[in-house]
């Protein structure tokens, strides 16, 4: 209601539908924004979740982006040492984003798929390990099992394990529970992908995946797509997920799936609307 509310204030003052919406997708955004600590040797991680599957982290010296999307703004996001890109889609894969956040200095991993659009990344074919920035990287395969539009094969996109002060985290990107995100062991973060069209990665999926990693902190995130939707299409009308859960009650059936799993669950607010 919050988002609603706002909309039907403003209105009258915009021309259009979609200059309305940008107008407070941007401002809202810069006030939920919100950064975490995770304790590392050398010093802390600071974890800032910016959009949808946008995230940045900051280690002693170093900056490093996953997926950056101008789409907010990007009111929090720093210049960054190493960009990580897991797809290929715009909400992935933003040269406006890159642009914007990139140094001569800095170097941008990508997935096969983004090459066109980002011909000087690193390519990282599934299960590649690298040092990158001082960064060891392993790209770790991102595909469906369950099958149809919208489609994301095998040996398309990534998902990321990255260490940094002797911690892995996890990046699944957009990803069901298949065996190469089964076999990681030792994860102490995971951004794990929820609400995936098709029913993939339902709460109870993504929840069971989970506890297979078995981090001590896990992010949900990618979760509501139909959000990311409406940024072309302002008048798109949004609909309820399997099981006739809306978004925020698929987080709280997430949450409850993972009920005495010793695992510590963060619920940033990644979109401006409430969900």
């Amino acid at each position: 209601m919050f988002f609603a509310n706002l909309y039907t204030s403003f209105r009258p003052h915009f021309s259009s539908r979609a200059a309305l919406t940008t107008f407070l997708l941007l401002c809202c955004n810069q006030l939920t924004l919100a950064a975490d600590s995770y304790p590392a040797a050398g010093g802390p991680i600071t974890i800032t979740p910016l959009v949808h599957s946008s995230v940045q982290l900051e280690y002693q010296d170093l900056v490093i982006q996953v997926d950056p999307w101008s789409i907010s703004g990007l009111p929090s996001a720093k210049k960054a040492d190493l960009i990580l890109v897991t797809d290929s889609p715009g909400h992935h894969l933003d040269p406006d984003a890159i642009a914007q956040l990139r140094t001569p200095m800095t170097s941008i991993i990508i997935a096969a798929n983004g090459e066109k659009q980002i011909p000087d990344g690193i390519v990282m074919a599934n299960g590649e390990t690298l040092k990158v920035a001082g960064v060891t990287i392993k790209a770790v395969a991102a595909y469906d099992i369950i099958l149809g539009a919208p489609e994301h094969p095998k040996g398309d996109a990534n998902g990321y394990v990255i260490t940094l002060g002797e911690k892995k985290l996890f990046f699944g990107g957009v990803t069901e529970c298949v065996d190469e995100v089964k076999a990681l062991s030792g994860i102490d973060v995971a951004f794990v992908p929820l609400n995936i069209p098709r029913g993939r990665m339902t709460p109870a999926a993504a929840a069971e995946c989970t506890k297979l990693l078995d981090p001590e902190l896990v992010y949900t995130y990618h979760y509501d797509q139909e959000w990311a939707r409406s940024i072309a299409n302002p008048d798109f009308e949004r609909s309820l997920l399997p099981g006739g859960l809306t978004v925020e009650q698929s987080l709280d059936a997430f949450e409850a799936e993972l009920s005495g799993s010793g695992i510590e669950y963060k619920r940033p607010r990644w979109y401006p609307s409430a969900n």
